[in-house]
């Protein structure tokens, strides 16, 4: 015996089902969907979790665990480019930063960050900076301390 000389089981293969033929199939007209609603059309797929518009479980029940996103250390920012309104040899620090208006906030502290260019000559003390903000300060000839 070979394997194409194998016969199949009885009841093993199946004709397809004609949907949407005429009489006789059992399935003419709707196609064995049902008469109206949303799984009753073309292209209608609904997600699992789906509770037909009653708030879902996942929103229902109450909150667990811990997050740590509370406790992230986060910066004003401020942009080299921002830093210009000073005079040359000012002392720029997070104090007049927010006094001005520059930072609304200074959370865990100031960050400079290299957008813009720097045309004056000052100190700026501030927490942190980007590696392209101390470039374009000693490129101007300016100091950058770290608090």
């Amino acid at each position: 015996m070979e394997l194409n000389n194998i016969p199949k089981n009885e009841g093993s293969t199946h004709r397809a089902k004609r949907v949407g033929r005429g009489p006789g199939s059992g399935l003419g007209k709707t196609s064995g969907r049902g008469e109206n609603g949303q799984k009753s059309r073309s292209g209608a797929s609904i997600r699992a979790v789906f509770e037909g518009g009653q708030t879902p479980l996942f929103r229902r029940i109450h909150k667990r665990g811990f997050s740590n996103a509370k406790f992230k250390t986060r910066y004003g920012v401020v942009n080299v480019g921002d830093l210009n309104r000073f005079k040359d040899g000012d002392v720029v620090t997070p104090e007049l930063l927010k006094e001005l208006g520059i930072v609304k906030k200074q959370y865990s502290g100031i960050k400079v960050l290299g957008n813009g260019t720097l045309e004056k000559k000052i100190t700026i003390k501030a927490h942190r900076y980007t590696q392209s903000a101390l470039a374009k300060i000693e490129e101007s000839g300016s100091k950058a301390e770290v608090i």
